[in-house]
């Protein structure tokens, strides 16, 4: 698709496209109307045809909350309609929704207590999908409190987006532009973005920004979990030891910071999700060979290189924060060896080998990290152990894929609870 794309920029034909990729002519002609479109075309009409309001922010070399001020003063509004399950036989019951630049809704807000859930938006082949199994625990959570859930979600082959699940469901990408906008339409009590995994994260703090209302733990601590420089000075006020680390934007500034912490190193994009792209690296020629294989991925972007803890044993926490008090939900030791990305690698409850000592560590540092990120609801923390000694390797303040896992071994169901605790409970309401 991009290389059709780029040949109507260069001005071949429908008919010498046709020929080389044998698309059929109407499809090429609908993708040339699309290419045709410029800063001349009017918005309503960029609209219709599905160019997102950063897109038309490039044409017109504006940002994308400009472009959204601008749609919104000439009442270019997104409508919602239902998906019709019953094929015009008679009219559709289900709660599925989705967006249209089109005159008319055919639907309306619904009334009452009501929450929204973030889900995880696409999935690729091979990813986990416990991070569905989050958003499901979310809406009995919900459910519980009294309230009614609405569901935002592109991935229909998901328990979170059947449709006797939730009161409604949108399907809708996980972007800031499309998740605002049923934000707007439905005007949640609040949303949440803990329990789809990182990609309604990457969008916390701008629809923070935007006024929406984020329920749980806040954006702004969010962001010192995920900020390097910001979570280091936090690890240094709690006496935490982590592996050493840098980032370099330039070819010499990542030899530099590789040379400094010494090998092996880790090294990976400051942005990717995953594990994509993520290397251990032994020498700056491996260094240097890593970089440019990988140029497409990195580019623009720093690149973050952390000692790697060679032979070293990991270990996975999940626990629960009201703001006052933590339950630790459990503390899983890896099987495999310390750098096989978490996605990949099994895990066991209960740890098998590792010190009372070490033990007793991991839980300091876990009560003591979500009490000062302020976590209302999921934590979760990797640690390594070697040589005696207890590092924090990574802390998300959300959901995990392990949160199913360590629920249906104990019988407690963190997600379930962590939705409760994002609408005001404590976790002494439950016997834990």
């Amino acid at each position: 698709l991009l290389k059709i794309w780029q040949a109507f920029y260069e001005g071949q034909s429908v008919q010498d496209i046709n020929n080389i990729t044998k698309v059929d002519p109407w499809f090429l002609n609908q993708i040339k109307l699309l290419v045709e479109s410029n800063e001349k075309t009017p918005l309503k009409i960029l609209k219709e045809n599905g160019f997102s309001d950063s897109q038309i922010g490039r044409f017109l070399n504006k940002t994308e909350i400009e472009i959204r001020f601008i749609r919104k003063k000439q009442n270019i509004l997104p409508s919602y309609k239902v998906v019709d399950t019953c094929a015009a036989e008679f009219v559709a019951q289900t709660p599925y929704c989705y967006s249209t630049y089109d005159e008319e809704n055919e639907i309306k807000p619904i009334k009452g207590k009501k929450v929204m859930i973030l889900g995880g938006g696409p999935n690729r082949i091979g990813q986990g999908i416990e991070f569905d199994y989050c958003c499901v625990q979310a809406v009995f959570g919900l459910r519980d409190q009294g309230y009614k859930t609405i569901m935002v979600n592109c991935n229909p082959e998901t328990v979170s987006t059947d449709f006797d699940l939730v009161d409604r469901l949108y399907f809708e990408p996980v972007t800031f532009e499309d998740v605002l906008n049923v934000v707007e339409f439905e005007k949640p009590d609040g949303v949440l973005v803990q329990f789809g995994g990182q990609t309604p994260l990457k969008i916390a703090k701008a629809l923070s920004n935007a006024g929406v209302p984020i329920m749980g733990t806040s954006p702004q601590n969010i962001d010192l979990a995920e900020d390097r420089e910001k979570f280091g000075n936090i690890l240094d006020k709690l006496d935490i030891v982590c592996p050493r680390y840098g980032t370099g934007r330039t070819l010499d500034e990542v030899i530099k910071v590789a040379d400094e912490i010494g090998f092996p190193v880790l090294a990976r994009p400051s942005y990717v999700l995953g594990g994509r792209a993520m290397e251990i690296v032994y020498s700056n020629e491996q260094l240097i060979n890593y970089i440019s294989k990988n140029a497409d991925v990195t580019e623009g972007h720093p690149i973050l290189i952390d000692q790697f803890l060679e032979d070293a044993f990991e270990f996975d926490v999940d626990a629960l924060c009201d703001g006052k008090l933590v339950h630790i939900g459990a503390i899983m030791q890896h099987i495999e060896e310390a750098g096989i990305h978490s996605g990949d690698s099994a895990c066991v409850l209960p740890p098998y080998r590792i010190t009372k000592e070490a033990i007793d560590e991991i839980i300091r540092i876990t009560e003591s990290l979500a009490l000062e990120l302020k976590v209302i609801g999921l934590i979760n923390l990797q640690f390594a152990y070697k040589d005696g000694q207890i590092f924090v390797l990574e802390v998300n303040p959300r959901a995990s894929r392990t949160v199913p896992f360590v629920s249906k071994a104990t019988n407690v169901p963190l997600a379930r609870i962590a939705a409760q605790l994002a609408t005001g409970a404590k976790l002494s309401d439950f016997e834990l």
